[in-house]
């Protein structure tokens, strides 16, 4: 598992680095050199791209912290932490991109809320002349990614709250005389934070390297320091490919330099969180976060219903002008038009998906059992599995994309596949392993001693009352290998296209009714996954209400 994680980064991170300081012999580089480097620097629109890139990482980080923060010490142990759970897992399987368009029709001059406050409101008779999408500080970038990472965090403080014991934490504080906020801020949120490290920096490293979605809400003129690595690498000029090697390095630089940034102001945050905790204080604007935490809770769901419902009004208008709230006339004549050509590109992101998720589930699988019939207690080194989140993708898919062509596996599905497993693996493993480890071992210490095999309880005993959690993890390496458009796009040398590379390449159309019609193809697939996910325990094991039920 480690070795499909890791070796394809630092294969893809050495095939950059050399070209990044000239030596590359393919393309007459036979001599190391600062040419490319000098070249980049020399960008005017530079600086500004890495500002702008800083910026959006650092803020969608820091804000998805402080929600998930916020409606956890809000709800945890209520009767809504439930209903808040249901609420935002399935906002993780919405693919970015589809999340991106549909925010973009909402948040556009001529987009949904525009036209629900006009003209009787605002007295518009025509979309104003404001540049909210694509806006030169990326707000409305970092407002998309914050929408999707906050389901990300609070997914990962669900799995992470058990192992801190925080429900015996927090009902301690309670008892002892602490509000609500200040028991889960002074007891559980120390405890809680080290398990969270690597998610948050996962979080900031995309924020700080996204591509899709920047291509979609982000700055243009210029675009955040990615995209502007994905400009020189898709430029047909071959000379500056020592360039955008340059630019992918000083891209993963610009990461590891805001890395470090985070950690050190995690130091200064927990020297200050520690004299707060002393002081003894047993109020935290208890009123305050009683208001604020639904308030998000019910932002965060409406945008997300605004935006799915805007993108399907798009699909099936005839005609829907400004400042009109619903279209003139309906039609599905989009559909039946973009589903004839499309159909060969959704089943080959269907046998992708699937390929790649069956692929993680093997490793993952083989990987824990492991753990079990050796007894090794889980090693620190599974923290590489954070690897490919933490790296940025155009610092190594760039260099993984020359190797490819080096062995013929450039713009074919088992070269795609590959790059996309990289990425789906961490998911698949962070998915099943808790549940995976968290099985109590006597069920199988009960068919040893009936005379099964190791085996035979495998199959039989385990696979089965583990199936659901199987299939979910499954599931959402489905979706992350749909939502894939850099590994797909650089490794597949626009040769092999999917769902994904299709959507983001209409981003530059002006019909809308078509891009509704392919994000929504890409948000209904992760959809179907973990409807699959859910629905076969049940039929599997509709006689047997505790494995139907697990």
């Amino acid at each position: 598992m480690l070795a499909v994680l890791v070796l394809p980064v630092l294969a893809g991170l050495s095939a950059t680095l050399l070209p990044a300081f000239g030596y590359w012999p393919a393309l007459g580089g036979t001599h190391f050199t600062l040419e490319p480097w000098r070249l980049l620097l020399a960008l005017p629109s530079l600086r500004r791209s890495i500002g702008v890139s800083l910026f959006v990482g650092f803020t969608t980080t820091a804000l998805s912290l402080g929600v998930v923060t916020l409606l956890v010490a809000a709800f945890l142990s209520t009767r809504s932490f439930a209903l808040v759970r249901r609420l935002l897992s399935p906002l993780l399987s919405v693919p970015y991109v589809a999340l991106a368009f549909g925010l973009a029709f909402v948040m556009a001059p001529s987009g949904l809320i525009f036209r629900l406050f006009s003209p009787w409101a605002t007295g518009l008779e025509r979309p104003p002349d404001l540049l909210i999408i694509n806006d030169p500080f990326g707000l409305s970038l970092a407002g998309g990614l914050v929408l999707k990472e906050i389901p990300f965090l609070f997914l990962m403080t669900l799995a992470a709250l058990p192992q801190v014991d925080a429900a015996r934490a927090f009902t301690s504080a309670r008892t002892l005389g602490y509000r609500r906020v200040a028991a889960f801020a002074k007891v559980v949120m120390p405890r809680l934070y080290p398990h969270l490290r690597f998610p948050v920096l996962a979080v900031l490293a995309y924020g700080l390297s996204v591509v899709d979605a920047a291509l979609v809400l982000g700055p243009s003129t210029p675009p955040t320091l990615a995209v502007q690595v994905l400009r020189l690498a898709q430029d047909p000029d071959l000379a500056l490919h020592f360039e955008e090697s340059a630019a992918a390095v000083l891209q993963l630089g610009l990461v590891i330099s805001a890395i470090g940034v985070w950690l050190v102001l995690e130091r200064f945050a927990a020297l200050l969180w520690r004299q707060w905790v002393v002081m003894g204080a047993r109020h935290c604007g208890e009123a305050w976060v009683r208001v604020m935490a639904p308030l998000f809770a019910i932002v965060l769901a409406g945008l997300v219903a605004l935006a799915f419902s805007s993108l399907m009004l798009w699909s099936v208008a005839a005609s829907w002008r400004f400042p009109e709230v619903w279209p003139r006339a309906l039609t599905l004549e989009t559909w039946r038009r973009e589903l004839a050509g499309a159909l060969p590109l959704l089943c080959r992101t269907l046998l992708l998906g699937v390929g790649v998720a069956a692929t993680a589930l093997v490793i993952t699988i083989l990987c824990l059992e492991n753990e079990v019939r050796r007894g090794v207690p889980r090693a620190s080194t599974l923290n590489l599995i954070y690897i490919p989140l933490l790296v940025p993708q155009v610092a190594f898919l760039t260099g993984t994309a020359s190797l490819m062509i080096a062995m013929h596996l450039d713009g074919n599905a088992i070269g795609v596949g590959l790059a996309h497993l990289v990425f789906v693996l961490p998911y698949v493993f962070m998915s099943l392993s808790a549940p995976w480890r968290a099985y109590d071992p006597r069920y199988r210490a009960t068919a040893l001693l009936l005379g099964a095999s190791p085996w035979r309880a495998f199959w039989a005993v385990r696979l089965p009352m583990l199936s659901r959690a199987i299939l979910i993890a499954g599931a959402l390496g489905f979706a992350i290998s749909v939502s894939q458009y850099l590994a797909t796009l650089l490794v597949g040398g626009g040769r092999f296209t999917t769902v994904t590379t299709e959507a983001v390449g209409l981003a530059a159309g002006a019909d809308r009714r078509v891009i509704g019609v392919f994000a929504l193809i890409q948000a209904i697939l992760p959809f179907l996954g973990f409807a699959v996910a859910l629905l076969v325990p049940g039929l599997l094991f509709r006689n047997r209400r505790g494995l139907r039920d697990a």
